[in-house]
C-alpha cells in the first residue's frame, strides 16, 4: 500500500458540490461569517474575563456600582445581574444560530486540511493516565485556565476577608474565627456558582453552543464531570464552612432548619447541598461501574438541586448561573417531545459473537454522520431506562433506515437478545418497541477531514467504523466531499467468534473496485487465542432475526441531535424571547408593584418563568416542527418499497466475505498477541511519509491509553520526515 501507488487526481478540491464542481461561497456570506465569529469570540472573552477577574477589588466595587444604579429599575438588581451574567451567552448563542444557518450542510468544506503537516493543540494527548484520563493540549489549558481562577479568587476573597476583620476592634480570636468561617463560606459559594454557570452546558446534548464549537456530548460530558466534581468540592466547603461557624455560635440546629423570607434561606440550601452529595457519591467511578442504575436514578435528583439552590439565594444571585440552566432545560424539553415517539424497528438480529444488530426507521430528513450515536429506549425492557449506541451505519447506506450493533454486555442488553431470539415462540412479528434520543456526534465529520485515517477499535468499538468506511466509499463512488485515500483498520478482539462483526458491512458492493481508489488494509488481533479455529473464514449464519414492516409515522423525530438549522434556532431564539418577555411582565406588572421581597419566592418565581417560556413559546415551535415534518414524510417513497430495498441492500444482507477478494488480500488476522502500536505508527511513517494521520479510537479505556500515550511518545522522538499523528477518541462513558 504505497502512498503513491494509486494513480489519480484528489477526490475532491477542498470545495466543491456533490459531483465535484468547484464551488465559492459569497464575499457576502463569508465576511457575514467571518463579523459573525469574532463578535463571538470577543463577547465570549469579554465575559470570561469579566469572571475571571471579578475577586479584584476594583472590579468587584464597578460590578456593585452597576448593581447600585439598576436598583431603583422596574427589574433591580436581577436586571442588572441578567445583562452581565445571563445575556452575554444568549447572545452568542443568537450569533451562533445565525452562523450555523449561513454555513447550512458546507461545514465539511469550511474545515479546509492544511497542505503542511502540523501538530494541533487539541489533538495532541498530553496527558494519558491520571484522573483525568487523555488530556489533550487544549483541554489542559482549560482545566489550568479553571483552576487558576479557583486558586486566585480564594486567595483575592481571603485578602478581601482578613481586610474586612482588621476594620472592626473584633476583642477574640475566636469571634475573627467565626467572621472568617461565614465570610470565605460566602466566596466558596459565590466561586462554586461560577462553575456551575458551565456545569449545565456540556450535557445540554443537542446545544447549539456544543454545535457550534462543534463538541460532541460525549466528549462533552468530560467536562461535565470535571467541573461537577470542583463544583461540588467547592459547594460542600460552603457549607462546611457556615456549619463549623453556627457550630461554634451554638445555634447549628435553628441555622439549618431557619427559612428566612429576606437573606438567604438556609433550608433549602441544605436540601440543595444534600442533592447535590447524593448525585456526586452515586457518580463516582466505582459507584457507577457497581450499579449503573443507582447513579442515573440519583442523578435526576439535578431538578431538586436545581429548584431548592433558587430557593436557597433568590433570583438575583441565581441568575448568575441561570444561563446554563436554560440551556440545559431547553435541551430537556426538546428531547422529552422527541422520546415520546414510537420508533419501528425495521428489523433485529442476534448474531453469533453475542451482538444484538437493530435497524430503526427514520425520515430522510434527518441528518447525522458516522460518528454520531443515539439513546435508545426499549419500552418490553424499562420504561426509564435510555442507553448510548454508536451508529453502525453511513447517513449514505439508505434515506430511510438507520442501525447500531448492540453488544450483550449486562442485564438490560441480555433482556434485549432474549426478547429478540424468542420471536418465534411469541409468534410475533414486532418483538419490541423502542425509543429515541438523537442523532448526537460531531457537527462536522472530521473522519473525512484526513487523506490518511488509522481506526483502532476494540470489541464492539468497531461499530462505528463500520459506518466510517461505509461512508466513505459511498462519497468515494458517488463524487462526494471525501479526503481519506490511506485507511488502516486495526481491531483487537477477546475470541474468532467476533469476526463476524466485520461481515455487515459489504464493501465491494458498495464500491465496486474501491482498492483503485482508496487503499484500506485490516489487521485484526485476536488476543484470547493463539491458533485460528478449524473452520476459517467469515460465513455465518444470524441465530434469530425478525422483520417489522413500517407504518407511516413510526420514524425517529428529527427534533434533537444536529437537527435543522432553522428550526432548532427558531426554538431556541422563540425559547429566549419569550424567558425575556416573561421575566419583564413578571417584574413590571407583579414583583415591583406589589413590592415582593421575599427573596425564595422570587427564585422560584424566576425558575417558573425559565420552565415557562420553553414550555409555552418553545413548544409553540416544536408543534410546527412536527407538521413541518409530517408533511415532509409525506414526500418519502412509499413504505413498501423502503422496506425491500433496505432487506435487500442494507445493513440486513449476510453475506460470505471470504468471496470479497479484496478485503481478504488486505486483511492480516494476528492471534495471541496484542497491537503494537509503536511498530504500527513507525511503520506508517516510513510508508506514508510526512502527513498528517488522523487516529480514532474507540474502545475500552486501557486501549484509548495506550493509543495515546505512543502518539505522544511518537510525537516527542520523530524524524522530520515522519507522520503527524492526531489522536481522536470516540469513547465515552456515561
Amino acid at each position: 500500500m504505497e502512498k503513491n501507488s494509486l494513480d489519480y487526481s484528489p477526490l475532491l478540491s477542498p470545495r466543491g458540490d456533490e459531483n465535484g464542481s468547484e464551488t465559492t461561497a459569497s464575499p457576502l456570506v463569508s465576511a457575514t461569517k467571518w463579523t459573525l465569529k469574532t463578535l463571538i469570540l470577543m463577547i465570549f472573552v469579554l465575559w470570561a474575563a469579566f469572571i475571571f477577574f471579578l475577586p479584584a477589588k476594583p472590579v468587584n466595587e464597578l460590578f456593585s456600582k452597576w448593581n447600585d444604579l439598576n436598583r431603583d429599575t422596574p427589574f433591580g438588581v436581577t436586571g442588572s445581574i441578567f445583562l452581565v451574567f445571563t445575556a452575554p451567552i444568549l447572545i452568542i448563542a443568537f450569533l451562533a444560530i445565525a452562523h450555523q444557518i449561513l454555513t447550512g450542510e458546507d461545514q465539511l468544506h469550511e474545515k479546509k486540511t492544511s497542505k503542511l503537516p502540523r501538530f494541533r493543540l487539541w489533538t495532541f494527548p498530553v496527558f494519558v493516565k491520571g484522573p483525568f484520563g487523555v488530556v489533550s493540549a487544549t483541554e489542559l489549558i482549560g482545566i489550568v485556565l479553571v483552576l487558576l481562577y479557583v486558586i486566585w479568587a480564594l486567595y483575592a476573597y481571603t485578602v478581601r476577608a482578613l481586610d474586612f476583620i482588621s476594620e472592626f476592634d473584633v476583642p477574640s480570636f475566636r469571634d475573627k474565627s467565626i467572621i472568617m468561617f461565614k465570610v470565605m463560606g460566602l466566596r466558596t459559594g459565590a466561586i462554586g456558582l461560577m462553575c456551575l454557570a458551565f456545569l449545565f452546558i456540556p450535557v445540554s446534548r443537542g446545544s447549539v453552543l456544543l454545535r457550534y464549537i462543534d463538541i460532541p456530548f460525549e466528549h462533552a460530558t468530560r467536562y461535565h464531570v470535571w467541573l461537577g466534581h470542583l463544583t461540588m468540592v467547592l459547594f460542600t466547603v460552603h457549607g462546611l464552612l457556615y456549619v463549623i461557624a453556627w457550630a461554634m455560635e451554638g445555634h447549628l440546629v435553628q441555622e439549618l432548619i431557619q427559612w428566612k423570607d429576606i437573606g438567604v434561606a438556609n433550608l433549602p440550601g441544605v436540601i440543595s447541598l444534600l442533592a447535590g452529595l447524593l448525585m456526586w457519591v452515586t457518580s463516582l467511578p466505582g459507584v457507577r461501574t457497581w450499579n449503573f442504575e443507582l447513579f442515573f436514578y440519583t442523578h435526576q435528583l439535578y431538578v431538586v438541586f436545581v429548584v431548592f439552590l433558587a430557593l436557597h439565594v433568590g433570583d438575583f444571585v441565581f441568575t448568575m448561573a441561570a444561563g446554563g440552566i436554560f440551556f440545559f432545560v431547553l435541551d430537556r424539553f426538546l428531547r422529552f417531545c422527541q422520546s415520546r415517539r414510537t420508533v419501528n424497528v425495521i428489523s433485529s438480529r442476534c448474531l453469533p459473537c453475542g451482538t444484538v444488530e437493530l435497524v430503526l426507521s427514520k425520515p430522510q430528513s434527518l441528518r447525522y454522520n458516522a460518528l454520531s450515536f443515539i439513546f435508545v429506549q426499549v419500552r418490553e425492557l424499562s420504561w426509564l431506562q435510555w442507553h448510548p449506541f454508536s451508529v453502525s451505519s453511513s447517513p449514505l447506506d439508505g434515506k430511510n433506515h438507520l442501525a447500531v450493533l448492540i453488544k450483550v454486555l449486562g442485564k438490560w442488553t441480555e433482556k434485549l437478545r432474549q426478547r429478540i431470539t424468542d420471536v418465534d415462540a411469541q409468534k410475533d412479528s414486532c418483538v419490541i418497541t423502542t425509543s429515541v434520543e438523537g442523532p448526537y456526534g460531531h457537527e462536522v465529520p472530521y473522519h473525512l477531514m484526513y487523506e490518511n485515517l488509522i481506526l483502532v477499535a476494540g470489541g464492539i468499538g468497531l461499530s462505528p467504523f463500520l459506518a466510517i468506511l461505509s461512508d466513505i466509499l459511498h462519497r468515494v463512488r458517488e463524487g462526494k466531499p471525501c479526503q481519506p485515500r490511506n485507511i488502516l483498520l486495526v481491531w483487537a478482539v477477546k475470541k474468532s467468534n467476533e469476526l463476524p462483526l466485520l461481515s455487515t458491512i459489504d464493501m465491494e458492493s458498495i464500491c465496486p473496485s474501491f482498492s483503485n481508489k482508496v487503499n484500506i488494509d485490516i489487521h485484526i488481533y485476536v488476543t484470547r487465542e493463539s491458533d485460528p479455529p478449524l473452520e476459517e473464514g467469515y460465513s455465518y449464519k444470524p441465530i434469530k432475526s425478525s422483520f417489522c414492516p413500517m407504518a407511516s409515522d413510526c420514524g425517529m423525530s428529527v427534533l434533537v441531535g444536529t437537527g435543522d438549522n432553522f428550526w432548532s434556532g427558531l426554538y431556541v431564539i422563540s425559547s429566549t424571547v419569550g424567558f425575556v418577555i416573561l421575566l419583564a411582565l413578571l417584574y413590571v406588572y407583579y414583583v415591583t408593584p406589589f413590592h415582593i421581597e421575599t427573596w425564595w419566592y422570587r427564585g422560584l418565581l424566576y425558575v417558573i418563568c425559565m420552565v415557562a417560556s420553553v414550555v409555552i413559546f418553545g413548544g409553540s415551535v416544536v408543534a410546527m416542527w412536527h407538521i413541518w415534518e409530517k408533511q415532509n414524510s409525506l414526500k418519502d417513497k412509499s413504505n413498501d418499497t423502503k422496506v425491500d430495498k433496505i432487506h435487500q441492500n442494507g445493513s440486513l444482507a449476510t453475506k460470505d466475505q471470504s468471496q470479497d477478494s479484496s478485503i481478504a488480500k488486505s486483511t492480516v488476522i494476528h492471534y495471541g498477541s496484542r497491537p503494537n502500536f509503536k511498530e504500527i505508527y513507525d511503520s506508517i511513517s516510513e510508508k506514508w511519509g510526512l502527513v498528517d494521520v488522523g487516529v480514532i479510537v474507540c474502545g475500552p479505556s486501557t486501549l484509548q491509553t495506550s493509543v495515546a500515550e505512543e502518539i505522544r511518545s511518537h510525537s516527542m522522538t520523530r524524524q522530520r520526515h515522519h507522520s503527524i499523528f492526531h489522536f481522536h477518541s470516540h469513547s465515552f462513558d456515561l
